[in-house]
């Protein structure tokens, strides 16, 4: 990368720090910025062994125990923090604000390649089914009391939805992309009469479950950053090694297969780790659109099509975006599920967009 690139990615990580920051001081007890930055240092900790914890659960009747993995942490800094002050940014904004930020880096990441992907820049990550197969999971949860915990159920729904999509269109080892895309079409149609079905049929659980299918962010914990943040970050650095064969698809399946690119194999790749880090951000949060979609068009805008710099400046980008949003979100006088406000916001911006002629084939 050039040491403009590098400039950005400075800059956009500055931007995402103070974004964070500044978000931690807002809420129903205002705290002052440096007292939020030392509450957020003395959070900063320091992984220093896993063990295994047995957690028990029960499947149709069935009753076991599934080994957790607990990380231990060591924490170096201990500056001098009010309590109240330190309880309030470490235990109930900071996780809020850290999960909304990998779900946004994990979303825009994703709705990158997948635009690449599919050659199309209105594709997004839900465009094979990841967030309807998420939805049947999580609702199925929620309506039906399954003793699993609804972010397993949805997870397992969206990778189910994907893989079911990717099994359909592939014929004789090839899976054309155009055949991909009506596949998600179709199977997103049917997850969403599923998922209508299931919302008849729920009865007092409806609040809870129509909560969920807008997305948001509402009583995140540690933990969900802790299963959250190692999937997300594994599987963008693995696809952001694969940035320079995403550019040579750009120029088609046949320049890309002579000019040495593994075609199906890479598709496959790219496919599978995109549906997994989409998975693993709407498994906890629920469905939060235009961030996959809207992200990655500004900083094409701004960084070009060159998917070695687009794509982390696209997830670094989208953790801010998300940040922020939600901030907006819980700011008012009653708090909104965040994917009401990403999509308030990324519509009509798109719809800009698109009135400038800046949304152009990928």
């Amino acid at each position: 990368m050039s040491s403009r690139h590098w400039l950005v990615l400075s800059l956009l990580s500055a931007i995402l720090l103070a974004t964070v920051l500044t978000s931690a001081t807002i809420g129903p007890v205002s705290i002052d910025l440096p007292t939020v930055a030392k509450a957020a240092t003395n959070a900063v900790g320091v992984p220093v062994g896993l063990a295994l914890e047995s957690e028990h659960t029960g499947l149709f009747g069935v009753e076991f125990s599934l080994p957790v993995p607990s990380a231990e942490y060591r924490y170096p800094f201990a500056f001098d923090v009010p309590e109240t002050s330190e309880t309030i940014v470490r235990q109930i904004r900071l996780p809020r604000i850290v999960l909304g930020a990998v779900v946004g880096f994990a979303l825009a990441a994703a709705g990158t390649v997948m635009q690449g992907f599919f050659r199309n820049p209105l594709a997004d990550p839900s465009i094979i089914g990841v967030s309807s197969g998420a939805a049947v999971g999580a609702v199925a949860a929620i309506v039906f009391t399954v003793a699993l915990p609804l972010p397993v159920m949805a997870f397992a729904g969206a990778l189910l939805a994907a893989f079911g999509v990717y099994a359909i269109a592939t014929q004789n080892g090839e899976t054309p992309v155009a055949t991909l895309l009506l596949a998600g079409v179709a199977v997103q149609t049917f997850l969403g009469a599923v998922i209508s079905y299931m919302l008849v049929q729920s009865g007092e659980s409806l609040r809870e479950a129509v909560f969920w299918l807008m997305g948001h962010l509402h009583n995140s914990t540690w933990a969900e950053v802790e299963a959250t943040l190692p999937v997300a970050v594994l599987a963008v650095g693995v696809l952001y090694a694969y940035a320079h064969d995403l550019n040579v698809l750009l120029m088609g399946e046949a320049d890309a297969h002579a000019l040495g690119i593994e075609v199906e194999r890479t598709k496959r790749i790219l496919l599978a780790l995109a549906s997994v880090v989409t998975a693993a951000a709407v498994a906890v949060t629920g469905v939060i659109g235009f961030v996959g979609l809207v992200v990655p068009h500004v900083m094409r805008l701004l960084v070009g099509p060159d998917h070695r710099i687009l794509l982390p400046t696209s997830a670094l980008a989208g953790a801010s975006f998300l940040v922020a949003a939600d901030t907006l979100a819980r700011s008012g006088a009653v708090e909104v599920p965040v994917g009401i406000v990403t999509a308030a916001i990324g519509a009509p911006f798109f719809l800009y967009l698109l009135r400038r002629r800046e949304v152009h084939t990928v």
